[in-house]
This record gives C-alpha cells, structure tokens and sequence, in this order.
C-alpha cells in the first residue's frame, strides 16, 4: 500500500518514496501518466529518485482551494527566464531587489536592469514591486544608512520623490520596505519613516509593505528586533512580511531554516500587535548544506536549491528523513573527500505545513525569498490550497 502523508479525495497526495520503487512502479500505483509525475516533481531522466523523497501526486490540475491569498515573491534582475515565467504563474506580485540609496537621498539603481523584469511581470498580470534596501558599497544591511534617512527629513523627501518617479516610469505597482539591523533608538522614527512614505505613495496611487524581522515579543532583546516596533509598523504600512525564515542560515549550527514552532511563535505574536488581514507569512524557497563537524566561526554552509538538495541525496545514495517537530526534511551524506555533511531544505510535506499555518491563522498572504529558483511541486501544492489573489 501507498504510504500516504495527504489525501483529498482524488486531487492530490503526498508520497514518501520507499526502497525497491521507481518512477513506472509510483506511477501505476496511482493511475497517473510517468511524464506528469516527473515533469509536476522535476525529475530529469532516467528518473532517479531517493529514499525517504517525498512526491506531489496530482490528478486534477485545474482544481485550485477557495482560501484567497496574495502570492509574493521576491526575484533579483537577473533571475532565468524560464524560471521567471514558470513562477508568475502563482504569483499576486512580484518583489524585485533590490533598489538602495545615498546618504543624501538619491535613489541607487539595481545593478542589473530591471525593466524587462517589471514588464514581464506585467504582462503575466502581477504587479510588480519596487524593493527598497539600505544596502552600503559592500552590498550590507547598513543601520546608518537608515539612521541618516528617517530622521532627515530633507533625505526621506528626496528620496520619496526620485522613487515616485521610478515608479511611474517603469511601471511598478508598490513599493516594499526591507530594513534590517535597525538602531533600538530608530524604532520610532522609522516606523514614523514607514507611515510617511505609506501617505505619500498612496496618494499617488501605490502601496506600501514593510518586512519585519521574526519577533516574538515587544521587548526581545538583540539588533535585529529592537528597532522593529511590529504595532507601529502594522499601522504604518499597508500590509507587512513576516521573515519567518534563517534560524538555520550559513554561520548557524545545522538545524531547520524555517522549523514550523518558531514560526508559530512569531505568528502567535504577530497577530497580538497587527490585523491579520496584513500579514503575509514569509516561506524560505531553499536549504542550506553544512560540513561538519559544525565548528562556530569557521563553518560555513552553502545555500542550495530544494530540488538540489534532493539531487545530491541521490547523487551520494543518502535517504531523506522528516523531522516531526521542526515539519522539515533533512539527511546526511559523506562527499567524495571523506567530509560528512548534513542537509536542511523545504518539501512538499513542511510547505503544506506552513500552508496550513496560514489559514489557522487566517492571514491575508505569504511570501517566498527568494523564486530564483524553481520549485514546481510547491506551486502547484499552493494553487490546489488557495486561490491566488
């Protein structure tokens, strides 16, 4: 018998790939063409598959859930074409990143043109979103450059103006606020920075979003929280991001990047301090594969893609397990120069996790850092849950 994770009538299912199965043996299992389960998984022939895999068992593509949700996704310049098109398929909006700018006001452009980004978002129906950094000349989150721009107000008014104007040249439909790092003694100015930028642009005709840094409570210690103020900011803006994501990131012991109770926390805390009907869940879109031993200050792990992180398990025979609590699979496996490595990433099973989350919690969207790469499985899991906004 299928060892099934899901079932909705005859819509979809989860399977967990067992030893001795292949791709023929799975498919005529569940009376589906072999084609279609590797083109909904992205199996490349000859169709290799690992232990402990879990696979997106699709019947009806056109079926899609009744939950309303607006889609996010933040894309660099640069991202493939296919993957671009691929991808807004399922999208409400596309967050390009990133914009900056000087400490006197003036508007730094992406190094990479983003026109014909905007334009094929544009095109596929989904607004595009002009993201906002405070990146310095060494691509860092910058809190001075921050401090200088909200609490001067001749540099936040420049700096407004040059982006209204972006904004109505290239066709961009919002702007996105991503600071990090910010100063515990900007904590009110910037989100005083947020509300007048929120004013200005919807005057204008566009919207105003803000990322927040994962809190769990008002007062939690620690830069990157202190200058976040989640009740200031959720009225400041028109709706705001949830970076639920990076608990396991590259200068981090090996753990789950998103693991779901410490999201939950943030959910939980969120919803105390901003309307849910602004809050966008954020999802991580990759997994990060560390050397160990883990040895802190010294070991870096290095970002990979979910289909990735998949490939190399087949590719070194490791079997993929699921850990409960953190609803996040993983395995380890030993390279060809002796060094053990042990793997996080996203799957079908915890992205359904997360789904889930969101409409316990009945919020109003999610957003993915970042869709540079693709993940197929997961979109078409999303488009059968909600219905995109």
């Amino acid at each position: 018998m299928a060892e099934l994770l899901r079932k909705r009538g005859a819509i979809l299912e989860i399977y967990i790939v067992k030893v001795g199965d292949t791709i023929d043996s799975i498919a005529e299992m569940f009376g589906i063409p072999v084609w279609k389960l590797a083109e909904d998984n992205q199996i490349s022939y000859p169709f290799p598959l690992a232990v402990g895999q879990a696979l997106l068992i699709l019947y009806d593509t056109e079926t899609i859930g009744n939950y309303p949700l607006v889609v996010g996704g933040y894309a660099y310049p640069f991202i493939h074409p296919f993957v671009l098109e691929e991808t807004l398929l399922y999208l409400s909006k596309i967050l390009v990143f990133s914009y900056g700018f000087t400490l006197e006001g003036d508007l730094v452009f992406p190094q990479i043109e983003d026109t014909a980004l905007v334009n094929t978002g544009v095109s596929f129906g989904v607004t595009p979103i002009l993201t906002l950094t405070p990146l310095d000349e060494n691509g860092k989150f910058n809190n001075y450059y921050v401090s200088v721009l909200v609490n001067d107000s001749e540099v936040s008014e420049r700096l407004l103006s040059q982006l209204l104007t972006v904004m109505r040249e290239k066709g961009y439909g919002g702007m996105d606020i991503d600071f990090e790092y910010i100063l515990p003694e900007d904590r009110v100015p910037f989100a005083q920075f947020v509300e007048k930028t929120r004013m200005f642009m919807n005057e204008n005709g566009y919207s105003v979003s803000v990322a927040l840094a994962p809190k769990i409570a008002a007062d939690q210690p620690g830069l990157l929280y202190e200058g976040m103020d989640y009740r200031l900011l959720g009225s400041a803006a028109d709706s705001v991001l949830l970076m639920t994501y990076e608990w396991g990131y590259t200068y981090g012991p090996p753990m789950a990047v998103a693991p779901l109770p410490n999201v939950r926390r943030v959910v939980e805390y969120a919803v105390t301090e901003i309307p849910r009907e602004k809050i966008a869940l954020g999802i991580p879109n990759y997994g990060y594969d560390w050397p160990l031993p883990f040895e802190k200050g010294v070991t870096a792990a290095k970002t990979i893609g979910n289909k990735e992180a998949v490939d190399i398990a087949i590719t070194y025979g490791a079997q993929i397990f699921y850990d409960e609590t953190a609803q996040a699979p993983y395995f380890h496996y030993q390279d060809e120069y002796g060094v053990t490595h042990e793997v996080w990433f996203e799957d079908v099973r915890s992205m359904q996790a997360k789904f889930n989350l969101i409409k316990e919690f009945n919020l109003m969207g999610c957003g993915y850092w970042q869709i540079m790469r693709l993940f197929r499985a997961n979109w078409l899991l999303l488009h059968h849950e909600f219905e995109i906004m």
